[in-house]
């Protein structure tokens, strides 16, 4: 019989690395792209911004290329992980050379550039520094993906079971916000101190969350090593008879990549949008924290992990299907409200049925691929995850927004004086139309049921 509670060590494990990997790519998907914007960018003249790559497609680019060095790296790193029987090195090891890689961000600069590779082209070293933030990037998507999606995503389907994965994956989903608001609340150390020791103490972290599972992680004890061949189980999940044999995981996972994609419609320049489009000095805002401020925004997100933690559970009792359509509906209204606010008051009120209906839908498809996935194949079909989670979602996802931007474009002078491009409210509206699309795979999912248990229909 499955057991329906997790151990204390598992829990553990899978808040604090699920932490601090979220750390990690919150740093990326928030701080890289505000990092070209704000640090590369940032102070150039208008003849090396002309000659150089526009921001908003550095920015699309960037998003880009790190989805597919994640997918691939995943596909990898995730049947080699299979075939070895092993996760605990893949996460020990790739957190700590994550965190690494993400304080050598801090050494990135258009000074640097020029210094080390002798240009005096205002363009060129323009060009040059932000094809590095790419490549670093990239560089640090291969650690995240080998470490995180490729081994910790499997190990938490190793430990988890149809009873209580939704309680696991509602505990997961409020781990992004946390680590959001962690990393906004850090962001006073760009201020005071630049974006070098940012990063630096950001990695560090990340680093020592690795150390520390040398001691704390366990591999499942149903893992063995496979004498099968590594590169025949690298196209295991693209095979037709395999696909029809799990009509219903790939169901899912078509589900997860249109929700996603909607979400990267507007996720890479959200921040941008806040700060340039709605007035938002995050700075100034947390200068300005009372004790009285904290102490409300605290309350209230205890209450928003207490709800989430409880959906998680009444997800686990009566089922998905009861409240997936509603979630979706609630979803598609909060962007089109937030499409439609001028104000950063109204804004934050109106994101409010979108953040509901975002966590709602992280819960039940997450938790849903999870229980699809055959027991004995979970590394090998990380990769094919990671075609769904991320490489679909973060090249047309950004596409679709920086288009549609375009199309209604915004411009931003900033105190140099220098004309750039900025994200437009008209994004929100985009990802709601996207996300209307995902009716589509789960009526299907949803007729032919959620519980991994029964038959098909």
């Amino acid at each position: 019989m499955e057991k329906s509670k997790l151990g204390g060590r598992i829990w553990f494990n899978l808040i604090i690395f699920g932490f601090m990997g979220q750390i990690a790519w919150n740093v990326e998907n928030m701080y890289f792209n505000t990092f070209l914007y704000n640090s590369v960018y940032h102070g150039a003249s208008q003849a090396a911004v002309d000659g150089s790559v526009d921001v908003m497609t550095a920015i699309s680019v960037m998003v880009a290329a790190s989805a597919a060095t994640a997918v691939i790296t995943t596909f990898l790193i995730g049947t080699l992980s299979d075939k070895l029987g092993r996760r605990k090195v893949f996460i020990s090891l790739g957190y700590v050379l994550w965190g690494l890689v993400t304080a050598a961000f801090g050494f990135v600069s258009r000074e640097n550039t020029s210094a080390l590779f002798g240009l005096t082209d205002e363009a060129a070293i323009l060009t040059l520094t932000v094809s590095c933030v790419i490549v670093l990037d990239c560089v640090m998507t291969f650690m995240g993906s080998s470490s995180n999606d490729a081994c910790f995503n499997a190990w938490v389907t190793d430990v988890t079971t149809v009873k209580n994965r939704a309680t696991a994956e509602s505990v997961l989903a409020i781990l992004p916000i946390a680590a959001m608001v962690a990393v906004i609340a850090l962001a006073g150390v760009i201020t005071d101190f630049g974006y070098q020791v940012f990063f630096y103490l950001l990695g560090g972290v990340v680093s020592v969350c690795g150390l520390i599972g040398i001691v704390s992680l366990k591999d499942s004890g149903d893992k063995v090593k496979k004498d099968t061949s590594y590169f025949r189980e690298l196209i295991y999940g693209f095979k037709p008879s395999v696909i029809r044999e799990n009509n219903r995981l790939y169901l899912a996972l078509a589900s997860v990549c249109i929700f996603s994609t909607a979400v990267q419609v507007f996720f890479p320049y959200i921040f941008i949008y806040i700060s340039n489009g709605l007035g938002l000095d995050l700075d100034n805002l947390l200068s300005n924290l009372t004790p009285g401020s904290i102490a409300g925004a605290a309350a209230g997100f205890a209450a928003v992990v207490a709800v989430i933690v409880s959906m998680g559970k009444i997800i686990d009792k009566f089922g998905k299907d009861r409240f997936i359509i509603a979630s979706i509906v609630v979803f598609i209204i909060g962007l089109t409200l937030a499409g439609f606010a001028k104000k950063l008051s109204v804004f934050a009120v109106m994101a409010i049925p979108a953040l509901l209906g975002y966590g709602l839908l992280m819960i039940m498809l997450n938790a849903a691929v999870r229980d699809f996935t055959p027991k004995d194949k979970t590394g090998l079909f990380q990769g094919v995850r990671m075609i769904f989670f991320v490489l679909i979602p973060m090249v047309v996802g950004p596409f679709i927004g920086n288009l549609v931007c375009r199309v209604n474009e915004v411009k931003y002078v900033n105190e140099y004086g220098v004309t750039t491009s900025a994200p437009g409210s008209v994004m929100f509206i985009a990802a709601a139309v996207v996300s209307l699309f995902i009716f589509i795979p789960i009526l299907s999912l949803k007729k032919k049921g959620f519980n991994p248990e029964a038959e098909t229909r």
